[in-house]
């Protein structure tokens, strides 16, 4: 693990200001899926690299679906791993496809035996074929399954124990997921073991009400809310700082919105003791 640092998602509207200034921030995360195609991104994602840590976020590997991963989709990661040298690989605990079939989405996993031998089996086959660790990313609940035997903290301590894999703590998601469907965060951060925790992720949320009751949405559309820095702060204090994502991939601001929300991440990391910040 690198020393903890603020990093933001790098999105093409702020491409030319990251590329003018690319010790704005500590590092960079892309979405491993928009750089597999070649051409003028891949070649910027390069030029980036030469200046700036890069993260890799991958969204479309489907770990938890029950069936043979998608090895092409593997291959077109690894090369980009070859190339980009990133210092975190990151996915979701969730699927997305099935028989050549894919949604737009990363739907939910039922936390059972069963279903944890299916995603260690896929992260096992991820990390002999990239040839490092991968940090899995909790989700954002908005549902949950009657047939669950363990909660998610415990199934994300099982996969880690079996797999040697991370845990990509997205502090958003737990938000969300306290609210839709109960989750007890405080319970939650006392399972996870430390060190398995690589990175933070922070966002904004979409909240709405249906049939008269608040459904929180997971949409990156927005600053982070006062209820994730305050959980955020709860989450540092336990695990102390981490790598720190700030993630915007809708209604995407100004750059120095993105910079902005860095520096309070920051300055948050520099108030828990004993850590002293690393230059951007």
């Amino acid at each position: 693990m690198i020393a903890p640092a603020i990093g933001v998602g790098l999105r093409a509207p702020h491409l030319a200001d990251v590329l003018a200034s690319p010790r704005s921030a500590a590092f960079f995360e892309v979405h491993a899926e928009n750089y597999m195609g070649g051409g003028p991104a891949r070649a910027a994602l390069r030029q980036l690299r030469q200046d700036a840590p890069v993260s890799l976020h991958g969204v479309g590997l489907s770990l938890g679906t029950d069936g043979p991963i998608n090895r092409a989709h593997l291959a077109r990661l690894r090369s980009l791993v070859d190339e980009v040298q990133p210092f975190i690989v990151s996915e979701h605990l969730a699927w997305s496809g099935i028989d050549g079939f894919y949604l737009n989405d990363l739907c939910p996993t039922p936390y059972t035996a069963e279903s944890l031998a299916v995603v260690a089996a896929h992260v096992d086959e991820t990390q002999e074929a990239l040839g490092m660790r991968v940090l899995l990313e909790n989700p954002a609940s908005y549902i949950s399954f009657d047939q669950s035997s363990l909660d998610e903290a415990a199934f994300l301590v099982q996969l880690c124990s079996r797999t040697g894999c991370g845990v990509l703590l997205d502090v958003n998601n737990l938000y969300v997921a306290s609210r839709n469907v109960g989750l007890d965060v405080h319970a939650y951060l006392r399972t996870l073991p430390p060190g398995a925790i690589e990175e933070l992720h922070l966002a904004g949320h979409h909240r709405t009400d249906v049939e008269g009751f608040p459904f929180f949405i997971d949409d990156h559309g927005s600053a982070v809310e006062p209820e994730v820095w305050d959980l955020f702060a709860e989450t540092i204090g336990a695990f102390g700082p981490r790598p720190t994502l700030i993630e915007w991939d809708s209604q995407i601001p100004r750059y120095e919105v993105l910079l902005a929300e860095a520096a309070k991440a920051r300055r948050m990391h520099s108030a828990v003791e004993g850590w002293a910040p690393c230059p951007p």
